[in-house]
């Protein structure tokens, strides 16, 4: 008796020994991202399918796959391609089709090809009619996938989501908002769409002089900081015009008045909208804005299932680049001392500048928001 009493006793010892050692080593790892919960002011029911087809996005599909669905049933995938035999294969999709509609009475005559896609169709819920097949047929869509970008994105996240998720916090704004720029820009503080929107928060011109400057001697889109809180200031008010999260992120992308229309047609429920609203400017990226946001969400929340382990960037101090810090003090003679600041001599190059310093070639591009290394005599480079 007292022997089995022993080895319970051993058996305690070494879990709890075992628990402990587990912690140590989870103590010493890498510091991991900061957890969002899920909130009952950011939901996603009805949207389940549209989330795990943009989580597939962000995680399976790397840049040269091309999914071809649809564009409404976004999880319905037909096929993945590469850019070479994208064209071959979406034709292959819609004959497909062609052919489902053209045997709805003798579905034994299917290919194997037509077989496969009927299954995917009747598991997304969607009737075969006559009707429903000519819809899914005008809506074959392709989507490439970002599993690389979004894996950057996060790393990069690492500068910037303890002093946005402050920010936020600060205006009443729920903190996982600050990880919207995973969509946006995958916290690239130099992207540039094809709408000239800029910056990490993606601000076009228009929209980012209600709440920032943006001319041509100064363009607070590109410091993070101030476009932020720029982000929050357009947030809150989506949000007291919307009364909903949901909407007035959707908001961010398709516009408050936009929204608003939306609303006022099908409610405030961001699942009923998609169903339900076809206005002419509501199309693919605006009815899944939010749904690419919750997605983006919880794969930040469980990077390591997707992809290991990552060691994220370490937050710093995040300086005004350069064009904001030398146009304003030239004039006005701002804070930032004259040894932070160099006047580009002529023949020098930014890797003799670097060396100089002693700081990378990088550090210089990003701190003075440079898209390459070309610099020219008399320019003021910020080098601290």
């Amino acid at each position: 008796m007292d022997r089995m009493k022993l080895s319970v006793f051993v058996i305690i010892v070494a879990v709890l020994a075992a628990t402990t050692t587990t912690a140590a080593t989870a103590a010493h790892a890498a510091p991991a991202a900061p957890a969002f919960p899920e909130r009952l002011d950011l939901p996603s029911q009805g949207l389940e399918s549209r989330v795990e087809f943009w989580e597939k996005v962000y995680t399976q599909y790397g840049e040269d796959d091309v999914i071809i669905h649809d564009r409404i049933h976004v999880n319905l995938i037909y096929d993945v391609a590469i850019r070479d035999d994208q064209t071959e294969k979406i034709g292959a999709v819609r004959q497909a089709l062609d052919e489902i509609r053209d045997n709805l009475a003798t579905p034994e005559n299917l290919s194997v090809t037509a077989q496969q896609i009927q299954t995917a169709i009747l598991a997304n819920d969607i009737p075969l009619t006559t009707e429903s097949l000519a819809e899914l047929r005008d809506n074959v869509h392709t989507q490439v996938g970002i599993k690389e970008r979004f894996r950057q994105g996060i790393i990069r996240s690492g500068r910037y989501v303890h002093a946005f998720q402050e920010i936020f916090e600060k205006q009443g704004i729920p903190a996982e908002i600050a990880l919207l720029p995973l969509v946006e820009s995958s916290f690239e503080n130099r992207a540039l769409s094809n709408a000239g929107a800029a910056g990490i928060w993606q601000f076009t011109r228009g929209t980012g002089r209600l709440y920032l400057n943006v001319n041509r001697r100064l363009d607070e889109r590109l410091d993070p900081l101030k476009a932020t809180r720029a982000a929050a200031r357009l947030l809150h008010d989506n949000y007291n015009a919307l009364e909903s999260w949901p909407l007035a992120i959707t908001a961010y992308n398709h516009g408050r008045a936009g929204m608003q229309r939306a609303q006022s047609e099908a409610g405030s429920e961001i699942a009923k909208i998609i169903e339900q609203y076809r206005g002419p400017a509501f199309g693919y990226a605006s009815m899944n804005f939010y749904s690419e946001f919750l997605a983006a969400v919880d794969v930040y929340n469980n990077y390591e299932q997707y992809f290991g382990q990552l060691a994220l960037d370490k937050p710093a101090g995040i300086p005004s680049p350069a064009p904001i810090v030398t146009r304003v003090s030239a004039k006005t003679g701002g804070k930032t001392a004259a040894k932070d600041r160099y006047k580009v001599r002529r023949g020098e190059t930014l890797a003799d500048i670097a060396h100089r310093f002693g700081v990378t070639v990088r550090q210089l591009m990003d701190t003075n928001n440079l898209r390459n290394s070309a610099i020219y005599a008399g320019q003021i480079l910020l080098v601290k």
